[in-house]
């Protein structure tokens, strides 16, 4: 009883404290994009077919995009992203949802950095079926679940893909993982909710600063198929759209505003 009540004295904290720090309601996010919204081939920079397995890493400029397809349906991609000229800002998975208020990555949301600012803007987004929570796959993860065998993971796929950027393993914090249909129970536990990710689902990342990313395709810790099979993914860069006023990523809360605020303010100097 003790618990709960802790537990209910925290929950109410929380939306206090919410509704504080954003002082108004969010606008509603934009629903699903179509499945059917095809990268214009006169926008399209570079493709690449990732194998079920193992990693890629790339450059991305400020106003490009990177589009991850999920092929066949059987693939999780897990993505780190760093600040291309001080790489000591990176990724925060933790800031990303805290700081929304939010652990649903989703079209109309952003991934920020550990310094407040916006790295990618998720424009695009057929399955909403993203996680921010657990983080991709490790040796002992794999042990664990295939046993023993040539099984790769994230974690290594990550330190491979960092000493081709220059850097090393200490620059390796906790990723997120699209296409991973992660969900918390009413009881705090991870669930996998099967059905919510099919082949073709996509999701369009747009770079609000220039950017080193590393993504990995190996399959997500609770992904139910005991087989290790990931499918391939295509990883589509191409030129974005320009970021209008009215964008839902840059006004849906008072946070993401800041956080672009912070971002711009960055470029102007």
């Amino acid at each position: 009883m003790a618990q709960r009540a802790r537990i209910e004295a925290n929950r109410k904290r929380y939306e206090e404290l919410k509704a504080a720090g954003q002082l108004q309601a969010p606008r509603a996010l934009p629903p699903p994009t179509t499945i059917d919204h095809p990268v214009a081939a006169d926008a399209v920079i570079q493709r690449e077919t990732v194998p079920g397995g193992w990693y890629w890493a790339t450059p991305l400029k400020r106003g490009e995009a990177l589009r991850l397809v999920n092929t066949t349906g059987a693939s999780s991609v897990s993505l780190l992203a760093w600040n291309r000229h001080d790489r000591s800002e990176r990724l925060n998975h933790a800031d990303t949802v805290k700081v929304q208020w939010s652990a649903t990555i989703r079209k109309g949301r952003v991934l920020l950095s550990d310094m407040g600012r916006v790295l990618l803007s998720v424009i695009e987004d057929t399955s909403f079926a993203h996680d921010a929570l657990m983080g991709g796959s490790t040796a002992a993860s794999n042990l664990a679940k295939y046993g023993d065998g040539p099984f790769r993971n994230a974690r290594d796929n990550f330190i491979r893909a960092a000493g081709k950027l220059g850097l090393d393993r200490r620059d390796i914090a906790p990723c997120v993982t699209f296409f991973a249909p992660v969900a918390v129970d009413p009881a705090g536990r991870f669930v996998w909710e099967a059905g919510r990710r099919k082949a073709g689902d996509f999701v369009d990342l747009r770079a609000e600063m220039d950017l080193d990313v590393a993504v990995s395709n190996c399959p997500h810790p609770l992904d139910p198929e005991q087989t290790y099979a990931p499918g391939p993914i295509e990883a589509i860069r191409f030129r974005a759209p320009s970021r209008g006023a009215d964008d839902p990523c840059a006004t849906a809360t008072n946070e993401a505003k800041r956080a672009f605020e912070n971002t711009d303010a960055l470029l102007r100097a």
